[in-house]
């Protein structure tokens, strides 16, 4: 963990002439109305607090849904506010959608169809026609308000999947903009993607773009793939990019990391044994913990945990009493009826694992699904012996890095799903699991269990090393270098055809 890394500031300092227009769904500080006052809340983590700073530095606009009651009030007639508030670095460009609209763009379409194609769990795919009636309109508000930001000198960064028709609509009236989207989920084979009712659209969308960043290699080629179906693209293995529209559109894998260095301080700082004590005497926790962090979602893979777990004590009854495994767990997108099933599932299975297999003095599965601090879970990721994450599919997650970049203390051992695009960089020093394989997902939590202390601690030594040189700020710098290499190469070729 020595050695210059990328800062927020030297990564801003790659945008040289360009100014930066960011826009995502989620915004980086909402305003809110509490017992009468207007509050600001600030990110609590993930993609927007290690943004923030970029943008802080670079200056520029961030685009974004106004998802907070009161963000209104504090904006000019143009929907713009600086924040952060106690010293306006950027502005942030807020864009308004109706309750309705936010029914159909974000919990319909963004994540009743194009999440559950990506995830390959096409069974979940509710295709309404509002919903992508309401998901283009949002598309429209949020290329409308960039393009009031973007000049040709500017460089737009869309986020995510939620935004895969603005390109398109950016470009009627920016043409010559730069314009980059990293697009934050797997994406499929063309087998599931083609099951999408409007897939010739996203494709159009998307390819108005001029770089185009997933987590991985393989999402790329899936992407080649699907552009190829497109009539009217011609896709170039070699440079991995599609023409298409007198356009040239660049593929490239960009793997997200983290704010390594942070976790690893927040590890350090929240170092509260008394906390750490105390919640181990209330939940009846055994001497080794196993711990779990994610969202309620299907794609996460609980189910399929807790399956193993329970074939490991029932059939290693040596460790029934001595391991605990924690569930940190946050609600999500219960308007969704499949996510509060997964909840309820979740919970009714726990209940009866832990009736199974508890003791008056043990619990085998503590189950958290209240606000938990920061330090709260700092001290979780950094106490714990055992990090699983297995999802059934997951374009790259994070908490397996969170996890590896709280490990200061004795070094514990990550589970790792080979159904992640995380496992790509980690699968080496992690435990491979197999999220639909009860029995190896048992007999792979016992060998992480039995690990000589040796080669755990080479093993999350060598994490510890991939993740902290491969952290957002090295994310984001590989992108703005990319956007530099593909500007030159355009520079050059306007010259040569001048010379000729």
């Amino acid at each position: 963990m020595t050695g210059e890394r990328p800062t927020a500031e030297t990564v801003s300092s790659l945008l040289g002439d360009h100014e930066l227009v960011v826009a995502s769904n989620r915004q980086p500080y909402s305003h809110e109305r509490e017992d009468g006052e207007i509050v600001v809340n600030r990110p609590a983590g993930g993609l927007t607090s290690a943004l923030d700073p970029v943008v802080q530095s670079a200056g520029g606009t961030w685009v974004a849904w106004a998802s907070g009651d009161a963000d209104h009030d504090v904006t000019d007639e143009d929907g713009r506010v600086g924040v952060p508030p106690e010293d306006p670095a950027y502005d942030l460009r807020r864009v308004s959608l109706s309750d309705e609209q936010v029914e159909g763009y974000y919990y319909g379409y963004s994540n009743q169809v194009l999440w559950p194609i990506c995830h390959i769990d096409t069974s979940k795919m509710n295709a309404r026609a509002d919903f992508w009636g309401h998901y283009r309109d949002a598309n429209r508000a949020f290329a409308d308000a960039i393009a009031d930001e973007a000049s040709d000198d500017s460089l737009v960064w869309l986020q995510d999947y939620h935004l895969a028709l603005a390109p398109r609509m950016i470009r009627e009236t920016n043409p010559d903009v730069f314009c980059m989207q990293f697009w934050h989920i797997t994406w499929p084979s063309w087998d599931a993607f083609q099951t999408c009712p409007q897939y010739a659209e996203l494709l159009d969308g998307l390819l108005a773009n001029d770089l185009v960043g997933f987590h991985t290699d393989q999402y790329c080629q899936n992407f080649l793939d699907c552009a190829a179906m497109l009539p009217d693209a011609r896709v170039d293995r070699a440079t991995r990019s599609v023409v298409y529209k007198g356009r040239r559109t660049f593929v490239r894998p960009f793997p997200l990391g983290i704010d390594a260095t942070h976790r690893r301080q927040l590890a350090l700082s929240s170092a509260d044994t008394g906390f750490w004590n105390e919640f181990r005497d209330e939940h009846d926790i055994g001497d080794t913990v196993a711990l779990g962090v994610e969202r309620l979602d299907y794609t996460k893979g609980i189910p399929e945990r807790l399956a193993a777990l329970e074939q490991f004590w029932e059939t290693r009854p040596e460790w029934q009493g001595e391991l605990t495994y924690v569930q940190k767990a946050s609600e999500s997108r219960t308007q969704i009826p499949e996510y509060q099933a997964i909840q309820d599932f979740v919970e009714s299975e726990i209940e009866r694992i832990n009736t199974r297999f508890g003791t008056n003095d043990w619990t085998p599965i503590v189950y958290l699904n209240e606000y938990l601090s920061k330090d709260g879970l700092a001290t979780l990721y950094r106490e714990a012996d055992l990090g699983i994450v297995s999802p059934r599919r997951d374009g790259m997650n994070l908490v397996a890095k969170e996890f590896v970049a709280s490990q200061v203390d004795d070094p514990g051992v990550l589970l790792l799903s080979e159904l992640t695009g995380a496992h790509e960089e980690l699968g080496d020093e992690s435990i491979s699991v197999h999220p639909h394989d009860t029995p190896g997902f048992a007999d792979a939590i016992e060998t992480a269990l039995t690990l000589p202390e040796t080669e755990r601690a080479r093993r999350m030594n060598d994490l510890e090393r991939l993740v902290h040189s491969n952290d957002v700020y090295a994310w984001m710098t590989k992108q703005f270098r990319t956007v530099e290499s593909i500007q030159r190469g355009r520079d050059v070729a306007k010259q040569s055809i001048k010379r000729q």
